[in-house]
């Protein structure tokens, strides 16, 4: 049981890296095409941390942990209902 939690771990957290790493990239760009295309004031390199800055603060990058919490809800109901019902 422990090396299961352990190499699932292992596995959610390789997860959780790709995807807010694509996340952030993802961001990234929209925010440098926003600024070419709406030909904001200032430079872009600002216009582009201070989105970044905001991302960071987001409820969207606060959802990536669900990476964590929708497998192990999943494994725990599948266990209580194999064993329960």
């Amino acid at each position: 049981m422990f090396r299961l939690a352990f190499v699932s771990f292992i596995v959610l957290t390789l997860l959780y890296v790709v995807v807010s790493l694509y996340a952030r990239h993802a961001r990234r760009a929209r925010l440098e095409q926003e600024w070419e295309e709406d030909a904001l004031p200032g430079s872009r390199d600002e216009h582009v941390a201070q989105g970044l800055a905001d991302y960071d603060d987001s409820m969207a990058r606060k959802l990536i942990l669900l990476i964590y919490i929708v497998p192990v809800v999943i494994v725990a109901f599948i266990i209580y209902a194999v064993n329960f019902m």
